[in-house]
């Protein structure tokens, strides 16, 4: 299944997980969080959505992993409107499943708002996670930081 993802074969592989399925072989977090990905890389996101759904009702535990592979894939396709909002709700909503955000998570969730420009959520965003003891990875201080070096007034004060 990590093979026909990685190839881009993302229906081949949805496919082969209904089959699985099908045949009463039930599939294990990894499977779901491969799959998951590769809907997510290629703008599957409505399929996404729904696997994510199945896992929630399932009885697996969702993990940090899940949450942080659709709150990616929903910030980078932000540029639709509202997805950027939905994957806010999503990691709002990690606390209901037991699941607390971690540094990665918070990291991905403000990527995500720098990159579809919601600066202000963003560094509200930042300021909690720094607060609850976090620190913003490379990938995210190099975004703060372009977007000081564009902007005319810092958006830090």
């Amino acid at each position: 299944m990590q093979g026909m993802c990685k190839l881009g074969r993302v229906s081949t592989a949805c496919e082969l997980f209904r089959k699985m399925i099908a045949s009463r072989q039930v599939p294990d977090i990894v499977t779901f969080h491969i799959l998951l990905d590769g809907l997510c890389k290629r703008g599957k996101l409505e399929e996404a959505l729904k696997l994510f759904q199945a896992m929630w009702n399932s009885e697996l535990e969702l993990s940090i992993v899940c949450y942080n592979i659709l709150i990616g894939g929903l910030c980078k396709a932000g540029h639709i409107e509202g997805l950027a909002d939905e994957a806010y709700q999503l990691f709002r909503s990690m606390g209901d499943n037991d699941c607390l955000p971690n540094s990665c998570c918070y990291n991905v969730m403000i990527q995500g708002f720098l990159r579809n420009s919601y600066t202000l959520k963003a560094t509200q965003l930042l300021t909690e996670m720094v607060s609850k003891g976090f620190s913003a990875d490379l990938c995210t201080a190099t975004l703060f930081l372009d977007l000081i070096l564009r902007s005319d007034k810092s958006i830090l004060i």
